[in-house]
């Protein structure tokens, strides 16, 4: 990827009324103040194709020099995630039996969570996101990638984004270390996993914590 071979092309862009901006931005922050992280799913089936679309919205994500250092693989695979929930809950365990500090500890005891993670297989989709330092062309030619956390970060967000305004919960799962992922769903070297995302829709008598958001005026300077 050369940015000196790009063409260019005018903007397509249309600008709003003030008005409809307002109504935009309100909207969509009532949306995005409804999604909540889940951790009991139902089996309920997803359409692939809401899943495909979601990860096409993430692939839109902005990204350093646009080298779109990111893979995701999508897992509907009973076996598969069987394999992952028996290698994530190994890893949970031992976080939880010795490898976490106490302070982390304190932290999640609010929420009540443990190295027991069944929603690994009753949730309908798995989707592992994968960060790649550098990739190879068809040419098998190295490029290096920049910005890759934060590149992948973005596309991550607006990942969950989608899927929740398709309708769908979602869990961010980040078992420490994580390269069982890499292993199982057979990735090469070169790509790390960034994040477990659980998807499906919420069990019927899922509940979540009563948490609160920092309001605006703690988290904005305006100058």
């Amino acid at each position: 990827m050369n940015n000196n071979s790009y063409a260019f092309a005018p903007l397509q862009f249309k600008h709003l009324c003030e008005e409809e901006m307002q109504q935009r931005s309100s909207a969509f922050l009532n949306l995005m103040r409804a999604r909540r992280t889940v951790r009991d799913f139902a089996d309920t089936t997803v359409p692939q194709s809401i899943i495909e679309k979601a990860i096409e919205t993430a692939a839109t994500a902005p990204s350093g020099a646009n080298m779109q250092p990111w893979h995701f693989v999508a897992v509907k695979s009973a076996e598969i995630k069987k394999q992952i929930r028996a290698a994530a809950e190994e890893e949970e365990k031992a976080l939880y039996q010795g490898r976490a500090s106490e302070e982390w500890l304190e932290a999640l005891a609010p929420l009540g969570t443990d190295e027991n993670k069944p929603f690994l297989e009753t949730a309908p989709w798995l989707i592992a996101v994968f960060s790649q330092k550098y990739s190879y062309d068809n040419d098998g030619k190295k490029h290096k990638h920049y910005y890759t956390p934060e590149s992948v970060g973005i596309a991550t967000g607006l990942l969950i984004t989608a899927l929740h305004t398709a309708g769908l919960v979602t869990l961010t799962h980040t078992p420490s270390p994580m390269n069982f992922l890499r292993e199982i769903l057979k990735r090469p070297a070169y790509e790390k996993p960034f994040l477990l995302l659980v998807a499906g829709y919420p069990a019927a008598d899922a509940k979540v914590p009563v948490i609160e958001k920092r309001p605006l005026n703690e988290l904005l300077d305006v100058y």
